[in-house]
């Protein structure tokens, strides 16, 4: 299979070709091409689910978001394969979102498979612990799982973790109780926490951990090679969850960006393999990733969503130019303003 710079050169070839019919790169056709060969190598449906943030583009379209359940929707119509390869690379987004994308996609497929060809984090990790198996290259990553809240602060908005705003609050109570003279220190901090965050934070913890369970229980624990007595699943998917999410982990990690590989989560108990077990599938993933890498670097599109038959949704930037009102009333050509004018001009229209 070819590399990213050979993939590059196709992309360069189809701009040549088409240039006399005034069109771009065939950057649609050539992920396509590269979707069904994965497809024709596996026999299995082909879902590729990726973001382009690595390319420098920002919004919360490239976030795991519950609209994305429609691009899902999309690319499962008419599908006949029961069985699923979901190829993931995304920051995360919301667990409710991802909550709402793995039961949909149980809906259509009774096995899936997520394939990270580079990082799949926090709510990506989730979508990931829902599939039936994880495969992962040496240098692909999931990561914790811990909510990250947006709060608002004097310099604007910001995420936080769950945990540490939790940890701020009762650090805040002990300080101001030992010594009220911290008070005046803290009052800043507490005052970006409005009423129901704390209780919220401590949901949103739950909840994340929760879902992963319980799926770890329905699905990738309950898979013969594992060997995991059916008894013994509802414990052992419970400690899975805390090991991505509790307060313990958020202690052993330090960041929400921590990356986890292969090694330790096969140690963790999860059904994962390595993508270099299989040359050719491994090839085949890359040139995926490859495709849409060079399509986020060439265009507006921050997030797609397409499957082996062409079915997609693609998330564009929309670069919104407004236009300036100018200050005053320009005179007319060859003539200076007039009393009237410039009384005009000072009021503005209303």
């Amino acid at each position: 299979m070819p590399t990213w710079g050979e993939i590059l050169k196709e992309v360069n070839v189809s701009v040549k070709e088409r240039r006399t019919q005034g069109l771009g790169p065939d950057l649609d056709g050539i992920r396509l091409k590269y979707l069904q060969r994965l497809h024709q190598l596996t026999g299995r449906a082909v879902i590729s689910y990726m973001s382009g943030w690595q390319q420098g583009k920002n919004g919360i379209s490239l976030s795991v978001e519950g609209q994305d359940v429609h691009g899902l929707m999309e690319c499962c119509y008419q599908v006949k394969s029961r069985e699923l390869d979901l190829i993931l690379h995304s920051p995360g987004g919301s667990p409710e979102a991802a909550e709402q994308m793995i039961e949909y996609l149980r809906t259509q497929f009774d096995h899936i498979r997520a394939i990270v060809p580079l990082q799949a984090k926090s709510a990506a990790t989730m979508m990931a612990l829902g599939c039936d198996e994880i495969l992962l290259g040496h240098h692909s990553e999931l990561g914790p799982i811990d909510p990250q809240i947006l709060v608002f602060v004097p310099e604007g908005r910001r995420y936080a973790p769950a945990h540490a705003i939790m940890r701020d609050f009762e650090r805040a109570k002990k300080e101001c109780k030992d010594d009220v003279g911290s008070l005046p220190a803290w009052t800043p901090i507490l005052r970006s926490y409005a009423g129901g965050l704390i209780e919220f934070c401590h949901q949103q913890v739950l909840l994340s951990m929760e879902v992963v369970e319980n799926w770890l229980v329905r699905y990738m624990l309950a898979h013969h090679d594992l060997g995991i007595p059916e008894a013994e699943r509802r414990p052992k998917a419970r400690s899975i969850a805390e090991w991505f999410g509790s307060e313990e982990t958020y202690d052993k990690f330090h960041t929400h960006g921590r990356p986890l590989r292969q090694p330790e989560l096969k140690e963790v108990g999860l059904r994962v393999r390595r993508l270099e077990d299989d040359n050719d599938l491994q090839d085949a993933v890359l040139s995926v990733m490859h495709a849409n890498e060079i399509t986020f670097s060439n265009g507006n599109a921050l997030k797609i969503i397409e499957n082996h038959e062409g079915r997609r949704k693609v998330v564009i930037q929309h670069n919104v130019v407004l236009a300036q009102e100018p200050d005053s009333i320009p005179a007319r050509p060859g003539k200076p303003m007039n009393r009237k004018d410039r009384r005009a001009a000072g009021r503005g229209k209303r």
